[in-house]
């Protein structure tokens, strides 16, 4: 059995499995959304004391920190039990895209070259993290939620401003793809 569950599954079982959840999300009348958790967390933490943005009652969202623990949860156990030693499959033109950036491809997930201990560990990986994370958790904020909030929340709520959002993200990932990525390799 474990054997079949380390095959990959097709591609739709994912958006059934995220269809299912939002079916139930909408029945019960929750939002769902990752960044949140960081507010939440901040002010579990004592945040609202100091500003005013994390003082609310965070106990109303205890269900998303299950969500989140949950999806930390299913990573760690696919990553462990379910993990599949043969080497990811990308299509060739993939594979000449990364190399045309400088990226050599090596048959992870995650990339050594970009995700590494070398990597991750000098000045200039650390330089990208860093201002990658100001600009992502700048973003949420500014936009009123996180990726998955808006692209799967709130276009399912057929809420305008997550359609304007999504919009948003889609030519920030574009102009980072081809305007500013392959300058970083």
């Amino acid at each position: 059995m474990l054997d079949l569950l380390r095959q990959p599954w097709p591609w739709w079982t994912s958006g059934a499995a995220i269809a299912f959840i939002m079916v139930l999300l909408l029945y019960f009348g929750k939002y769902f959304g990752v960044s949140s958790n960081l507010r939440t967390i901040c002010t579990i933490a004592g945040a609202g004391k100091r500003v005013e943005f994390f003082n609310f009652n965070w106990k109303a969202q205890r269900w998303n920190l299950l969500f989140v623990l949950g999806a930390v949860l299913g990573g760690v156990i696919s990553s462990t039990w379910l993990k599949n030693d043969q080497p990811l499959q990308l299509s060739s033109a993939t594979v000449e895209d990364l190399n045309a950036i400088g990226v050599s491809f090596d048959g992870n997930l995650n990339p050594a070259q970009l995700f590494g201990a070398t990597a991750i560990g000098s000045v200039k990986g650390i330089a990208i993290l860093l201002i990658g994370g100001v600009l992502v958790g700048f973003g949420s904020r500014y936009a009123g939620g996180c990726t998955s909030g808006h692209a799967i929340s709130g276009l399912t709520n057929m809420q305008v401003p997550s359609l304007i959002a999504v919009i948003g993200f889609f030519i920030g990932g574009l102009a980072t793809t081809y305007l500013i990525l392959p300058h970083l390799f």
